[in-house]
């Protein structure tokens, strides 16, 4: 449940689309110039753990998650 852009930022309407709802940003304790986009109320919303992003944040996230990477980043 990880979506990865390196060459273009998502925008805000194609990244709340992605994480199903409000957009929040957490960054990766172990890549600190990742950017990672999770939904906002995931657990409100009973959303599934993410495993994955959970490793990559170092704490529990739920539903799908984007990674930004070099030029996709938002600034």
């Amino acid at each position: 449940m990880i979506h990865v852009f390196e060459d273009r930022a998502p925008t805000l309407t194609e990244a709340q689309e992605m994480v199903g709802g409000l957009v929040e940003l957490v960054h990766s304790p172990e890549h600190r110039d990742w950017q990672i986009l999770v939904n906002e109320e995931g657990l409100l919303h009973g959303l599934p753990f993410n495993e994955e992003a959970t490793k990559l944040c170092g704490t529990g996230i739920v539903g799908p998650a984007i990674v930004l990477k070099g030029t996709a980043r938002w600034t």
